[in-house]
């Protein structure tokens, strides 16, 4: 194909090109995907440095000459960053992606293999998310998610509002009131075009939980082939995952089998954290924020195909400072979970 046939072409959304040196730009600032045009002429210099997200490089290699550039040379780069990811073909005049989408649209854009951040963001809208559990943590997954794109969400917490859930978008007007009927206000004023409930089979449920995950709940998950992504609040911290993709990863029954091996009490200790009220009537609001924008995080990778970091993983947030603390987990020869089973090791390793 010939330059003149060839179609508008683009820096991906959200790379910005910036001077560096007399001979020298750069294109992006993220590491994982920012370059140097180094040893360039002044009017190569002027030239990328005039280049923003709107500009036709295919059409930018043809006005070179006229710029004092040489054209061959602009061509050759152009070429480089589209070999490189940095490109995607120019969108349809007046497409542009409104409200809290329009981030997304940009770091997908960046994300994506094709550059194709609006067809991810699209996309999200025939997914259906469920929230189980919607204090603080819980509901902001939710609004994570609404805000995102999701088109449905199924929200499932029978309790009403009390005024410890006041830390997160619930208001004191709502106390007393049921959770869902509340969280599917705060819902529909983020983001009027989700659906909230319906009859749907969800593609992913997110599994609020306080000091244990419920062995029964998971079962129901994994017998309904359903992905699903666990957050357990404890007192001063709060474990986010594993993701969970059912005859895939290691479920959370292969978690508590390593932890009796580790511990052959903790069976009864299980049952005893969840037949009994938790032991802590509140979420600290800087855990619930952290923990419920990593669990919708993993979510939308879910949902954008990708395979999640979480998968046959858990993260702890610890207070005061919330670093991470990253455990793998494999699956466990006694679960059967998976088939073929996978290969085990001694239990979780820290990392």
């Amino acid at each position: 194909m010939s330059r003149m046939s060839r179609p508008p072409l683009q820096l991906r959304p959200g790379l910005r090109v910036l001077p560096r040196a007399d001979d020298e730009v750069q294109i992006g600032t993220d590491p994982r995907w920012a370059v140097r045009l180094v040893d360039l002429p002044p009017a190569e210099v002027a030239l990328w440095s005039a280049v923003d997200g709107t500009t036709d490089l295919v059409g930018l290699a043809d006005r070179a000459a006229s710029q004092g550039a040489d054209a061959a040379s602009v061509a050759t780069t152009v070429d480089a960053l589209r070999d490189a990811g940095l490109t995607r073909p120019a969108p349809a005049p007046g497409v542009r992606t409104g409200g809290p989408a329009e981030a997304e649209t940009v770091a997908w854009s960046l994300l994506s293999a094709d550059g194709a951040g609006d067809a991810v963001v699209a996309g999200r809208a025939g997914a259906a998310v469920g929230v189980v559990g919607l204090g603080p943590t819980g509901l902001a997954v939710a609004r994570h998610l609404a805000v995102a794109g999701v088109g449905t969400l199924l929200l499932d917490d029978d309790r009403a509002v009390r005024s410890a859930d006041v830390a997160g978008a619930h208001r004191w007007s709502d106390v007393g009131a049921p959770r869902a009927v509340a969280a599917a206000r705060v819902l529909r004023d983020a983001a009027p075009g989700a659906r909230i409930d319906g009859d749907v089979e969800p593609d992913v449920v997110v599994v609020v939980e306080h000091e244990a995950a419920d062995p029964a709940r998971s079962m129901l998950l994994m017998t309904r082939d359903v992905a699903h992504v666990w957050v357990v609040l404890r007192a001063a911290d709060a474990v986010v995952g594993p993701v969970v993709r059912p005859g895939v990863d290691p479920c959370l029954r292969c978690l508590d089998l390593h932890r009796t091996d580790l511990d052959p009490a903790w069976p009864t200790v299980l049952r005893s954290l969840t037949a009994a009220r938790p032991g802590v009537d509140g979420e600290v609001g800087v855990l619930a924020g952290a923990a419920a924008a990593l669990a919708a995080a993993q979510v939308l990778m879910l949902l954008a195909g990708q395979v999640p970091t979480l998968c046959g993983a858990t993260v702890e947030l610890t207070l005061p400072d919330l670093v991470a603390r990253e455990r793998r987990w494999s699956t466990h020869a006694a679960c059967g979970c998976t088939s073929p089973p996978g290969t085990t090791d001694a239990g979780p390793r820290e990392a």
